[in-house]
């Protein structure tokens, strides 16, 4: 099955039941030669259009294989995302690639993140992405990747008026547990008004100390 019979067969899908085994097979065993990555492809192009279909099953059951090849798929989803303008299609692609947690994802998540969007559906995406940036974070011992994920992270922690994205912050920078992210997380303790924030903060520094300790 090719790349093109695989998106028509996605797309012309009504159902989840007609749906399901088309997203199921294509989750490819990964390979080494240059003609089976081209299948490779073709298969991960087939579960990102399956990212469209009207059905939420669908769509996430497409997420989870998408998971579960991890890295392979990162550069394709970037590509997608940058393609469309269909913000659902983009919140999925930015669900599977905070999960994945890749660097090769850095710079879209944190991009995600600090881009001020009005509307409930996008405020979660941010929240998505900044956990994205978390794992990215602390799954890594490069410096520079730390740092800059980490600075996004603070802004997100201090300056926007979506609770949520300060909430995931919080979280992200425990995770880090570097000592910029703990003086973030204590500064940020101070001038926080809602409480289910500032109570995830305490959360936050008192695991750290114990962790440490």
């Amino acid at each position: 099955m090719n790349q093109a019979s695989f998106s028509v067969q996605i797309n012309s899908n009504g159902t989840p039941e007609e749906a399901m085994p088309t997203v199921s097979y294509a989750n490819p065993t990964i390979h080494s030669t240059a003609a089976d990555a081209t299948r490779d492809a073709a298969a991960i192009t087939t579960l990102i259009a399956a990212l469209h279909h009207h059905h939420p099953a669908v769509r996430s059951a497409a997420v989870d294989e998408l998971i579960k090849l991890g890295s392979i798929t990162v550069n394709l989803l970037i590509a997608a995302y940058d393609d469309s303008q269909d913000q659902g299609f983009q919140a999925q692609i930015i669900q599977v690639l905070a999960q994945i947690g890749d660097a090769k994802a850095l710079n879209l998540l944190a991009e995600v993140v600090g881009t001020s969007l009005a509307n409930h559906c996008q405020g979660n995406v941010r929240r998505i992405a900044a956990r994205g940036l978390g794992k990215i974070a602390s799954t890594t011992s490069n410096t520079e990747i730390i740092n800059y994920a980490q600075e996004k992270l603070i802004w997100a922690l201090l300056t926007p008026e979506d609770w949520g994205l300060r909430y995931a912050a919080a979280v992200s920078l425990q995770e880090i547990a570097t000592p910029k992210a703990k003086a973030a997380l204590q500064q940020a303790i101070a001038q926080e008004t809602d409480p289910v924030v500032r109570t995830r903060m305490v959360i936050a520094l008192s695991e750290e100390a114990r962790e440490r300790n």
